[in-house]
């Protein structure tokens, strides 16, 4: 009895489907999608001391694509790709950011969410947005360019011990919370600024004894959603 319910299941099914309002279907879904791109001031703290160069305030540029459940509320989907440089010396257990001069490793990072979104509207023309969710960085980690001899040989032994180190562990989790104004420009287009942070939560079971700030991540941005 099972498999002759199944069957007719499957038949009615396939009488059904060229019947059902496909065209419409994805219109809906369609209409629930709206798409981002967004400019980012990324600070990048550090704490090294003299074995460490200024902590990095690098541009970052980026976009995302939302899917909203309702008025208040979306899951959004974003990606964020920065590049610095990095060095990994023998004094500490950590890479640390250099300037452009003593590199060793050029860190090129893809920031990937997921965040869950609410949204509240002031008024007609604002709108609030408070969101978080996880988070990977996706380090591709590159020998710097432009060294030569005993440098690159230095530059490739250091590359190694800092792709171990970002990879190993969870050190790619990267929580994120951030919030948001929106203006509205015109019907189909919104205007804003964002203020997000990434929590370096890996910290909680490596058991690393690392300065305060270390993998915290802060970015300040302006963003630009078509709706």
């Amino acid at each position: 009895m099972r498999r002759i319910a199944a069957f007719f299941s499957v038949v009615l099914l396939g009488m059904a489907i060229p019947h059902l309002p496909a065209v419409s279907a994805a219109e809906g879904f369609f209409d629930n999608l709206s798409w981002s791109l967004q400019a980012s001031m990324l600070i990048i703290p550090e704490d090294n001391g003299l074995e460490g160069d200024p902590s990095p305030i690098l541009g970052s540029m980026g976009g995302g694509v939302s899917y909203s459940f309702y008025d208040f509320f979306a899951l959004e989907v974003t990606l964020d790709f920065y590049g610095t440089h990095y060095g990994f010396p023998d004094s500490v257990d950590w890479p640390v950011p250099y300037a452009i001069e003593n590199r060793s490793t050029l860190v090129i990072g893809s920031i990937l969410g997921v965040q869950a979104v609410y949204r509240a509207n002031f008024t007609d023309k604002i709108r609030l947005r408070v969101y978080g969710g996880p988070a990977a960085d996706l380090r591709l980690c590159l020998i710097a360019s432009g060294l030569e001899g005993a440098d690159r040989d230095d530059a490739s032994s250091q590359t190694d011990k800092i792709v171990s180190y970002f990879w190993e562990k969870g050190r790619w989790f990267y929580p994120v919370a951030g919030v948001g104004m929106d203006f509205t420009v015109t019907e189909k287009i919104l205007a804003g600024f964002d203020l997000r942070a990434w929590f370096p939560v890996y910290k909680l079971w490596t058991g690393e004894d690392l300065p305060g700030v270390e993998g915290w991540r802060f970015a300040a941005g302006l963003r630009v959603t078509f709706r």
